[in-house]
């Protein structure tokens, strides 16, 4: 008697007309989903179980990619190619509680669709779409950004733009320094790239939003308080400005030196780490010892109290 050929399942999305191609019957299928170890994504398209991620934001992915199974010309967007680049998101909620979203081409008739996952329709030219490791269908890093910063006011939209110029900058030269960021040439080439896909985009926000990115801001906090600074009038501060001092050279996130004040947007880490708390102490006395002042304030402050930390630094400035 022969021996049964084992059932191999797919370990990426995989459309119920491959599985029959491949030797599976319906029935099989079906006992294979309701044994639990093939998982349903979306209406004919199936996942081996053991494949299906255990996060969240992996699960987001692969949904997404579920829906270019069924529709080869959709590329994976907004929310969703956020997750692909690790951008931050500009508030509290993360990228993946939004919807799975792919872009279709902008073909007559078409429209936009909200459901478990969303369809966008738009122009996407062969310059603004790449590929992730994978090989699926992804807009590029510049695109991504735009497309979720195009929603988006000040400062939330320095959020996207600022780190997408991070990234574009890793991709551009083989080992990001600190002082790639802030290379002009470099900062040229990553505002032409997201001046580019913007072109693309409805809305009249986008690039002054864009002239005032910089890729030196290190974190989303950075981002806000910036984008806070700036509307509210404030001096425009240095960023990563080099300060030698007798411990070391160091580059605080933000620097006024004609007030000699130095902004610091700490994370929590600051705070829980013994050897980061000691470091901390050893750098700041140094810079204070060079006539510098402080202002402090937490990320999580100027997400959910922007105009406290605004005045706080507004009075650190004297005005």
């Amino acid at each position: 008697m022969r021996t049964p050929a084992p059932c191999v399942l797919p370990t990426q999305p995989t459309s119920r007309a491959s599985l029959l191609a491949a030797g599976l019957t319906r029935q099989m299928i079906e006992t294979q989903v309701g044994s639990g170890h093939l998982v349903r994504l979306r209406r004919g398209v199936f996942l081996a179980a053991s494949a299906w991620p255990s996060d969240q934001p992996g699960r987001h992915v692969l949904l997404a990619k579920a829906e270019q199974v069924v529709h080869p010309s959709a590329v994976l967007s907004h929310a969703s190619a956020a997750l692909v680049w690790s951008l931050p998101h500009p508030g509290f909620a993360p990228w993946d509680q939004s919807p799975p979203a792919v872009t279709l081409p902008a073909l007559e008739g078409a429209k936009s669709r909200r459901g478990l996952v969303v369809h966008h329709i738009g122009v996407l030219p062969p310059g603004q779409v790449t590929r992730d490791g994978e090989g699926y269908a992804v807009t590029t890093v510049a695109r991504t950004a735009v497309d979720l910063a195009a929603a988006l006011s000040l400062p939330s939209s320095l959020v996207l733009l600022d780190a997408a110029g991070r990234l574009i900058i890793e991709q551009m030269v083989p080992k990001a320094r600190r002082q790639d960021f802030g290379n002009p040439r470099l900062v040229q080439v990553v505002r032409g790239l997201l001046s580019d896909a913007a072109r693309f985009r409805r809305s009249a926000t986008l690039q002054p939003h864009i002239e005032l990115s910089d890729p030196r801001r290190e974190s989303a906090a950075e981002s806000l308080s910036a984008g806070q600074f700036y509307l509210a009038g404030l001096p425009t501060p240095e960023l990563q400005y080099p300060i030698r001092t007798s411990t070391g050279t160091y580059y605080p996130d933000f620097y006024w030196p004609e007030h000699h004040l130095i902004g610091e947007c700490d994370g929590v880490v600051k705070y829980t780490d013994p050897a980061t708390l000691v470091a901390e102490k050893v750098r700041e006395d140094s810079l204070r010892a060079l006539g510098n002042r402080f202002v402090r304030w937490l990320g999580r402050e100027v997400m959910a109290t922007p105009d406290a930390v605004v005045g706080r630094v507004s009075r650190a400035l004297g005005m």
